[in-house]
């Protein structure tokens, strides 16, 4: 008896900032989910993660732009049209067009007659992770296909969607989870039967992190030729606050001695390279850029501190819980972050962490000076916040709760 398989809609695959999907995905097919992967582009990072090594899931990568492979569309809609539900996912497909009439909304619906046209015949369910583009075209499959469909939303997919989508969306779904309390409560007010949405921590694989706590520095910033070590792992967009972190660190008293590992891609690069110069700060900074899951784990180690100037964003996006700042706690570093979204769900101020508050250097600023100058009050707040990660955060709970859902349905062949 072969169990049939589950479709995993991404937005892109592999992505080194999507850690925690890959590491859910390998952690379903341990325990015997057979997952496809159907992604919406094709990876654009140059490096991989060893976990996206270790899956077994064949991918399938749809158009990007329907214009790239008319003969392929073509092909699609033509198969679509003789599917039992084409005509009802052609109408919800209408009514959403009515009301955000993009190219973008056209092109999920072009990727979704591909998906269906292509998917296994066998396929028993697709589960989209994020809730704006991904879920549009799980969601326009599964009804052409007559299947059962979920999702997994994050962050950004929560907070710059129109209420009239979401709600659809979740009208329409099997069921959804999320991973912060805020994007729950938010997404289940939402929905019309609350109980659609449930929160599951993604956590951390637990056995990837050393069992020791870290070998903590006793660095204070006053020697100039051993710098406490600042690190900040993040793609460098709006919602971020570089810019922020960049002014907090040129406001530091001139007698502390650091330096700044920043990991992470994105559009605003250069630009904070930039600003970094006109702070006078580019000889105290290193800019990484985008790293493997080896390479950040390393940069963890020579770190004393870790910082995340999380904000919400002129758009709405912000950040969920951010994937980094658990890694970090569960590495042993202290960390400064935001008061913001799911972060004080994590982290407790002045016990397992710093939290400041968006948008205020002054404040980012004061947090860094404590903990660059008080090497016993970083250890304090790095052990605090690694027994909190390692009992709370582990994956454990949520990969059996996405087993279970998974496999109550499970349909064989």
């Amino acid at each position: 008896m072969k169990v049939r398989p589950v479709l995993f809609v991404l937005k892109g695959y592999p992505r080194l900032s999507e850690t925690f999907i890959a590491q859910e995905i390998e952690a379903l097919e341990k325990r015997g989910i057979d997952i496809r992967i159907a992604s919406l582009r094709h990876p654009t990072d140059t490096k991989r993660h060893p976990i996206h090594n270790a899956i077994q899931a064949p991918i399938t990568y749809l158009p990007e732009y329907l214009h790239d492979e008319p003969r392929r569309v073509l092909s699609a809609w033509r198969h679509a049209r003789t599917l039992q539900g084409y005509r009802n996912a052609y109408q919800v497909w209408r009514n959403d067009f009515a009301r955000d009439r993009t190219r973008n909304r056209l092109r999920r619906f072009g990727q979704a007659m591909v998906l269906a046209a292509e998917s296994s015949p066998d396929t028993q369910h697709i589960h989209a992770h994020f809730l704006h583009t991904p879920a549009s075209v799980a969601r326009y499959a599964a009804i052409m296909l007559g299947l059962p469909w979920s999702v997994s939303a994050h962050a950004k997919d929560i907070w710059t969607s129109p209420d009239w989508e979401l709600t659809e969306k979740l009208d329409s779904a099997e069921w959804a989870v999320t991973c912060t309390q805020s994007g729950a409560a938010h997404l289940s007010s939402l929905a019309t039967d609350p109980a659609t949405v449930s929160l599951v921590y993604h956590g951390l694989d637990l056995s990837r992190f050393p069992k020791e706590s870290a070998n903590y520095s006793q660095r204070d910033g006053c020697d100039s030729s051993d710098p406490v070590i600042i690190l900040s792992v993040g793609r460098a967009v709006a919602k971020k606050g570089y810019e922020g972190l960049l002014t907090a660190l040129s406001n530091l008293p001139s007698q502390i001695h650091w330096r700044l590992i920043h990991i992470g891609g994105g559009p605003e690069l250069e630009r904070l390279k930039s600003h970094a110069e006109d702070l006078g700060l580019s000889m105290r900074i290193e800019w990484r850029g985008a790293q493997s899951q080896g390479e950040v784990f390393h940069a963890y180690e020579e770190a004393d501190v870790f910082v995340l100037n999380s904000r919400i964003a002129a758009d709405g996006d912000r950040d969920g819980l951010p994937n980094v700042l658990m890694e970090a706690q569960a590495m042993g570093l202290p960390c400064v972050a935001t008061n913001i979204s799911a972060i004080p769900e994590l982290i407790t101020d002045q016990e397992t962490g710093l939290l400041v508050r968006q948008d205020d250097p002054d404040h980012l600023t004061t947090a860094l000076t404590e903990l660059l100058l008080k090497p016993d009050n970083r250890i304090r707040l790095g052990a605090a916040g690694q027994a909190r990660v390692r009992s709370t955060f582990s994956m454990t709970a949520g990969i059996d709760d996405l087993e279970d859902r998974f496999k109550s349905n499970r349909i064989f062949t």
